[in-house]
């Protein structure tokens, strides 16, 4: 006996690790959908609850006192979930960071499709949204997270289904982590604007133009690693 498994079983186990990584990625993007079925529906209650379920109008923010802070909260928290999805469905850091980001990407998206779904909003992808409040407001035209939602949708299927051991270009990650703070540059420009007359100047400021050629730009170096992926293929 020298403890090795005998090659038909061998090779019969090598067929089936694929298929567990295809369902695992199916389980992750089930669970991304359902939860944003529940992320829409709080969306619904709260925007219903003050009156803005269209964002984009005077006063968009009127969430003082508990509402605030909880609401602040619950963005925390949906980013715990996303993040222990990862670690639970990943078996090596790099799936883990591919599942969470499948996740997000996943949530995003559908979050938008349930969202109108439920209250008729967005009507269409050039609407604006706040899209988070942590540190600062957020916002954009709901075209620009689903963009980002795709892009981390194929880095984290690469990263899932065709995980080799090999190690990315630092490179790529690098000008990715650059797309990644020009892309937040645009999402709260108007928020840092608004930064030094208060947090209440904060909470009412309304963008009247989104910088679209700085965002693809960023856009791009964010999907620095898929490209580098697809590019250089990995056996």
């Amino acid at each position: 006996m020298t403890g090795h498994l005998p090659p038909p079983r061998r090779a019969e186990s090598a067929r089936r690790a694929p298929r567990s990584e295809r369902t695992r990625w199916a389980i992750v993007v089930a669970f991304a959908i359902a939860m944003a079925w529940v992320e829409a529906a709080s969306v619904f209650y709260i925007r219903a609850l003050v009156d803005r379920i269209e964002p984009y109008q005077a006063d968009p923010l009127p969430m003082n006192g508990a509402l605030g802070r909880v609401e602040l909260w619950r963005e925390a928290a949906t980013l715990v979930m996303i993040a222990t999805l990862g670690l639970l469905a990943g078996g090596t850091w790099r799936r883990r960071a591919g599942y969470a980001a499948l996740a997000f990407g996943t949530w995003d998206i559908a979050y938008y499709v349930c969202l109108r779904l439920i209250s008729g909003w967005p009507r269409t992808l050039l609407d604006w949204d706040i899209l988070f409040l942590l540190p600062l407001p957020w916002w954009g035209p709901v075209l620009a997270p689903v963009s980002i939602a795709l892009v981390m949708i194929l880095w984290g299927t690469l990263a899932t289904q065709l995980d080799d051991g090999a190690s990315d270009s630092r490179w790529a990650w690098a000008l990715g982590a650059v797309g990644i703070v020009v892309a937040l540059a645009v999402f709260m420009i108007d928020a840092c604007r608004a930064l030094p007359e208060g947090r209440d100047a904060v909470l009412r400021a309304l963008p009247t133009t989104f910088n679209w050629p700085l965002f693809w730009v960023a856009l791009l170096l964010m999907a620095s690693p898929v490209l580098d992926r697809l590019r250089h293929p990995r056996p």
